[in-house]
């Protein structure tokens, strides 16, 4: 199946997965969904991930785990939600002084730089604009 945005996707089956409780999800892979996930990961988003092969041999498949807070009955994800906020459609660019805010530095949002996909936080450190992929909280 071909899909025009394999970022929102990707937020798709992270979203999806989180709202049935499943503590792992896969989706094929790339290097910028590698790179998003990896992000996730440092920022206590993620409990791991993973690059594998997928069930054809020039198919490979990044998997997510998923965390969670509280025990059985009061588990929830750690991520609250998740928003794509550039798309195919309609691209939005920031300057270095206009990276935005999520919920008050309580969220993330992840960019597309020149020096590579990072946090609004790390382009702020490095002076840099970029593309603003998604948000997440």
């Amino acid at each position: 199946m071909s899909v025009n945005d394999p970022i929102a996707d990707m937020l798709t089956r992270i979203r999806n997965a989180m709202m049935s409780g499943q503590a792992m999800t896969a989706m094929p892979f790339s290097k910028v969904k590698v790179e998003i996930a990896k992000i996730l990961k440092e920022e206590g988003y993620l409990e791991s991930f993973e690059a594998a092969d997928g069930e054809r041999p020039s198919q490979k498949v990044l998997r997510l785990r998923i965390k969670y807070i509280g025990e059985r009955r009061e588990r929830r994800p750690v991520i609250a939600g998740l928003e794509r906020i550039s798309r195919p459609g309609r691209r939005v660019y920031t300057k270095k002084q206009d990276i935005p805010w999520v919920l008050s530095g309580i969220g993330i949002a992840i960019l597309s730089t020149p020096k590579g996909i990072m946090t609004g936080q790390r382009a702020r450190q490095l002076n840099v604009g970029g593309e603003i992929l998604c948000k997440v909280w």
